[in-house]
């Protein structure tokens, strides 16, 4: 009877024993693959050029560059800007400095924060909102288009793992609480006489 219940309790103690390292290799597994999910996402959200529209810019020694303490905060709140040029005779397209307001037939877009502050940026935003907002082109995949110069048509091709690991990405960095205006959506243009 004694040894039954020592057998048991080694049994016992090499069975958690075994819980506890199967566990950790788990966890490290896990965390391994988070990380390089990151670290892929990290990858390509620059070769994508995220940062050259969604990061301001400001003014350096050799002129304009990314304000890296902005870093995907979207366009500041606080820029003052001209009110957007007349169109009619002029070019396709007119950015403004800080290099996150664009101007064109759509009407006045800006880039989006894409930090994950829960207020003003992606916090609130899951893997599937992400995902089928670079799909579809729409802004929480559901509601108003995204605007020009957004390249949703060539990200939404990304397979699903890259667009997964671009959202781990961005929700990894520092969140910037930074509230981007509401576009402008332009009236839909008269019909054409010929």
């Amino acid at each position: 009877m004694k040894r039954t219940r020592i057998m048991l309790l080694l049994v016992a103690v090499v069975s958690a024993a075994g819980l506890a390292i199967a566990l950790t290799v788990s966890n490290s597994i896990a965390k391994d693959n988070s990380s390089a999910t990151v670290e892929r996402g990290k990858y390509l959200v620059t070769v994508v050029g995220c940062s050259d529209c969604h990061t301001p810019f400001k003014m350096g020694p050799k002129g304009p560059e990314p304000d890296m303490a902005r870093f995907l905060s979207g366009h500041p709140d606080n820029a003052k800007l001209p009110p957007p040029p007349k169109l009619a005779d002029g070019p396709w397209c007119i950015a403004g400095v800080p290099l996150t307001a664009w101007s064109g037939p759509w009407g006045v877009s800006y880039s989006s924060n894409i930090t994950p502050d829960e207020n003003t940026g992606i916090g609130i935003w899951t893997e599937d909102i992400f995902i089928k907002a670079m799909r579809t082109g729409k802004h929480y995949g559901t509601s108003r288009d995204i605007l020009p110069p957004m390249p949703w048509q060539s990200i939404g091709q990304l397979t699903d793992s890259d667009l997964k690991a671009m959202f781990a990405y961005l929700k990894s960095i520092p969140p910037i609480h930074n509230r981007v205006p509401d576009p402008v959506i332009a009236p839909p243009p008269g019909p054409v006489h010929e």
